[in-house]
């Protein structure tokens, strides 16, 4: 939520100048001709307002924040609120068979608000592009930045909805209208990586203003690009191949990144969560927020605002967004310090008995523990707007203290200045960790994962309550090289993604990259239902339940040139 990010030129309302209707079409507020953009003020201006689209999502159709994508569709979360029709498309997103083409919030928002951000990085890439070099000295970086953004917008809607189409700025409203979504999967992904490597090839490393695109920044998210790639899937979503030239280029770009000797493990995990330690040494790339900025509610993350404590006073409101018993089971820990991989879920764990990694206190709102690191308010039971249905737990690590300067409240609703991180420095080292395993080199991941372990161990001192004893008993080690097979170390690669990024929506891409979405969430599934009832008729599909559908509205306008996914 930094004053100094970049330098803002406000444009409301900015028009889609080329587009399609429905998912790239929307009323705006003002309308700017062809001349207002001809100057290198004005395009700056629109370079601005590309960054800002990438942060233009909403609570029902959200493009950065994976609550309900990433976190409630896997084992980590439930749904929460006030019962199962609470926000009925999370409900049905939690229970898989209940998800529909014709859902018009969440599936079909999120689609639209994507492509409206894909659009405002094209209409820049014009204006850009109508500038000479000598008018526009920064036009090739600015190019590289707007580029970037297309291809993290795209790359999202690819992770949500596989088979999407691709489209660039030379593309007029009647060529958009013949793009279909039918390419090869390989090929989907080949063209967004080719934004990225035009990041890669003509950013800089270092920009001036912090918000900006820079050469690590691309090196990283291409990284992020090709281990999905390398996973290779059939048209059903089954993983058919693991493509070793892709981890290669993995290992290559990672090392890129870690060699700048720029970025770096932060002490503590917590400074990842709160807005006084944002934009630190393990922030990559992130979207950046504001408050106080002359404006009525500041440009503030209001995606994450029904996931707030529902009965806390200090909140009121959502409720959404609870721990699931699962995840709070994965955190128990063994008498060797490491995690308890075959029996973790066999009960429902007495935390007041057994050991746990600290990282379950940064996540977890547990009843006398302290929440979000404030030990004058303990985390109560009475703040769970409907225990009887989603028990007693929360989340907390996008959320912020009501005390914060970066903290706001929109009638029922919170919002955040606190910026949101897309790349951090331990996906970074994870994302090589699972490279090296893939490749057969699993000496190589074992002290990159132990690095993430060591930090998380000495991740305590904002834990303790207010007595100054730890509201629970931590005991975390590294891993030793004893036994470290491929398959010993894709599991310890496996669980510490999982308890690294735990109700940071990524869990649920983790198991379709790794093939192993169906058995994970329906053994979940047969479990939890029975400590948790209303999941008594959810099933995850293989072959449908990877992806979201395509929004029926956009296959209806486009006269069925999109198709869609399978299943559905």
């Amino acid at each position: 939520m930094k004053a100094k990010i970049l330098v803002t030129t406000v444009l409301s309302g900015l028009i889609i100048l080329s587009s399609c209707k429905k998912a790239l079409d929307y009323t705006p507020k003002g309308v700017l001709s062809s001349s207002d953009l001809k100057s290198p003020d004005a395009v700056e201006g629109l370079v601005t307002a590309a960054y800002a689209a990438i942060g233009n999502g909403d609570m029902i159709g959200p493009i950065y924040s994976d609550w309900a994508y990433g976190s409630v569709r896997s084992d980590d979360a439930y749904k929460g609120g006030g019962g199962t029709g609470d926000v009925g498309e999370v409900d049905a997103l939690e229970h898989y068979n209940l998800v529909t083409p014709s859902m018009d919030s969440f599936v079909s928002r999120t689609w639209k608000n994507l492509f409206k951000s894909i659009s405002r990085a094209n209409v820049a890439l014009r204006a850009v592009n109508s500038l000479s070099d000598a008018d526009f000295p920064n036009k090739k970086i600015r190019l590289a930045e707007l580029k970037f953004l297309r291809a993290h917008s795209y790359f999202t809607m690819k992770l949500l909805y596989k088979n999407i189409p691709i489209f660039d700025e030379t593309a007029t409203a009647a060529d958009i209208l013949k793009v279909s979504n039918t390419l090869s999967n390989d090929d989907s992904w080949n063209k967004i990586a080719a934004d990225f490597q035009y990041a890669v090839d003509n950013l800089p490393a270092t920009q001036p203003d912090l918000a900006r695109a820079n050469k690590l920044n691309a090196q990283a998210y291409l990284a992020k690009l090709k281990l999905y790639q390398a996973y290779e899937q059939d048209n059903n979503h089954h993983v058919i191949n693991i493509n070793k030239t892709r981890l290669q280029e993995v290992v290559t770009l990672t090392q890129a990144v870690i060699a700048s000797g720029k970025y770096s493990l932060s002490p503590d995990i917590a400074d990842n969560f709160l807005p006084e330690t944002e934009n630190g040494p393990e922030s990559v790339f992130a979207i950046q927020f504001t408050i106080n900025d002359g404006t009525t509610a500041g440009r503030l993350n209001f995606e994450d605002g029904l996931n707030y404590p529902h009965g806390a006073p200090q909140y009121g409101c959502c409720g959404f967004h609870a721990a699931s018993q699962n995840l709070v089971n994965a955190y128990t820990t063994d008498a060797n310090g490491l995690p308890n991989f075959d029996t973790f879920n066999n009960s429902i764990a007495d935390l007041s008995k057994v050991t746990v990694d600290p990282r379950l206190d940064h996540t977890v709102g547990i009843d006398g523990h302290p929440y979000k690191y404030d030990n004058t308010k303990p985390f109560s039971n009475s703040w769970v707007r409907d225990p009887g249905v989603y028990g007693n737990f929360h989340t907390m690590r996008n959320q912020q203290l009501a005390t914060s300067s970066s903290y706001f409240k929109l009638g029922p609703f919170m919002g955040s200045a606190k910026n949101y991180d897309i790349l951090r420095y331990d996906d970074i080292l994870l994302m090589q960790a699972e490279a090296y395993i893939e490749l057969g080199q699993q000496a190589n991941a074992l002290p990159l994962i132990n690095q993430i372990r060591n930090r998380a161990a000495a991740s305590t001192g904002r834990l303790k309550k207010l007595d100054g004893t730890f509201p629970s008993s931590y005991n975390l080690k590294p891993y030793t090289s004893a036994n470290w097979t491929q398959d010993y170390a894709r599991k310890a690669l496996q669980w510490e993604r999982r308890l690294e990024f735990a109700t940071e929506g990524a869990r649920f891409f983790d198991l379709v990259r790794w093939g192993i979405a169906e058995k994970t969430l329906n053994d979940y599934i047969n479990v939890e239902k029975v400590r948790r009832p209303f999941l008594a008729t959810a099933k995850f599909t293989a072959g449908r339940d990877e992806y979201l559908p395509i929004p029926q509205s956009e296959i209806t306008f486009t006269n069925g040139l999109y198709k869609q996914n399978p299943g559905y």
